[in-house]
């Protein structure tokens, strides 16, 4: 027999499979849906594969923290200057179209880094990379507000389920194929072809869909909407910026601050971060029903701010923890802001969704240069104390936006 303890971890553990079950069943049972959340997976997939040869990267070409920290800055200067033409190439060849050309673009992108022989040519292939990263990025997000609001359903967590999922293949698959792989760039370039393969049978899908005309009567230029934007944009900068963060270097924070003895536990924080992040997304749209995307936002942001506290305990099991935990707690905050972007009264949904979008996956990239400039002065642990303010920060702002609403 169960105690009452026991049957209720029962009964929520059958609940939140059952959300799971849910969300994935709608995209896995028809391709209208997992076309789409492809591109979100193949994005990661992509980025996880070419996160496990930083190490590489930086003993070939002799780079320092900061020198790193400064080429990946050279992606988000790229991702910065595709911000402006994005939403102008959508409207004038579709979302669908920008997406599939997007995911093609990327994926073939992502091999010059690996091929670049000096620090001037790795920060140029970082830089032209970056505008592919944001075009494919602000596009795919655009392409599924619209399928919401034609298919009347919402699965834009479940997209961004996807994207974690692709960042656990790119490890995981990416971790396994190391052993054959001698030449980085060659190991990339396998992937491109899988990824650019895919997402051209699947693109059929999606390539007719486009953006809605707006009649001049219907926009407007209301401040509030605007400062709304400006709040939601914060936020998804702060949470993004850590999201790139562990992505590029948790690795690194098990292996000099835990001190974790193989490059396998190494890659225990990234793999049990991607896992309850992909969780946590499929589970959000049912959740946001029950509870309001602002809530769930406040409460994200205290799990992370948990997780951070368990991983600057600085022990193997802790840290592994407090991974999961800021995984399970950052999951659904990113595709709650795109969905109250996409609702900013007097602001077309697709306007709000690119420049939250945007803005947010520039902290992404922007999250590792900063790690990698505040390591080299005052070491990786301190790196993670400002992650965890700026979680603090996020958690102040989600508050002033309930307010304010």
């Amino acid at each position: 027999m169960l105690d009452a303890t026991q049957a209720g971890c029962l009964s929520y553990g059958k609940a939140i499979y059952q959300l799971t079950m849910d969300s994935l069943k709608l995209i896995l049972s028809n391709l209208r849906y997992f076309a789409p959340a492809w591109v979100f997976a193949s994005l990661n997939i992509a980025i996880g594969t070419w996160v496990l040869y930083l190490p590489n990267i930086k003993e070939k070409l002799s780079l320092t923290d900061s020198e790193l920290g400064i080429a990946l800055f050279s992606l988000a200067l790229g991702t910065l200057a595709s911000l402006p033409f994005v939403p102008y190439l959508n409207k004038k060849f579709g979302t669908g179209q920008c997406t599939k050309i997007g995911i093609i673009l990327f994926a073939i992108a992502y091999i010059t880094p690996l091929l670049a022989p000096t620090y001037p040519l790795l920060c140029a292939c970082l830089f032209l990379t970056g505008i592919f990263t944001g075009f494919t990025d602000i596009s795919m997000n655009a392409l599924v507000s619209e399928i919401e609001k034609l298919e009347a359903i919402n699965f834009m967590s479940a997209a961004h389920g996807f994207f974690s999922l692709g960042g656990v293949i790119g490890a995981g698959v990416g971790s396994f194929l190391l052993l054959f792989y001698t030449n980085p760039a060659w190991h990339m370039l396998s992937v491109a072809i899988f990824l650019v393969a895919t997402n051209l049978f699947l693109a059929k899908q999606y390539t007719a869909i486009k953006e809605p005309e707006v009649s001049e009567e219907t926009t407007t230029n209301k401040l509030s909407s605007f400062k709304l934007l400006i709040g939601l944009s914060l936020i998804a900068f702060i949470i993004m910026c850590n999201e790139g963060a562990v992505e590029h270097w948790s690795n690194l924070y098990l292996l000099e601050i835990v001190q974790v003895d193989s490059t396998a536990l190494a890659g225990l924080g990234f793999i049990s971060f991607s896992i309850t992040m992909t969780i946590g997304r499929f589970l959000g749209d049912q959740v946001s029903a029950r509870f309001g995307a602002l809530k769930i936002i406040l409460y994200g942001c205290l799990l992370a701010i948990l997780g951070y506290l368990f991983i600057l305990s600085s022990q193997l099991v802790l840290a592994v923890l407090g991974f999961a935990v800021l995984g399970f707690g950052l999951s659904v905050i990113v595709p709650e802001l795109f969905r109250l972007a996409g609702k900013t009264e007097g602001v077309p949904s697709s306007v709000g969704i690119s420049i939250v979008s945007g803005v947010g996956f520039l902290g992404f990239l922007l999250g590792p240069v900063l790690l990698g400039l505040i390591s080299d002065f005052a070491g990786l642990k301190t790196s993670y104390v400002c992650l965890l303010v700026l979680m603090t920060v996020a958690l102040l702002l989600s508050f002033l936006q309930k307010r304010s609403q």
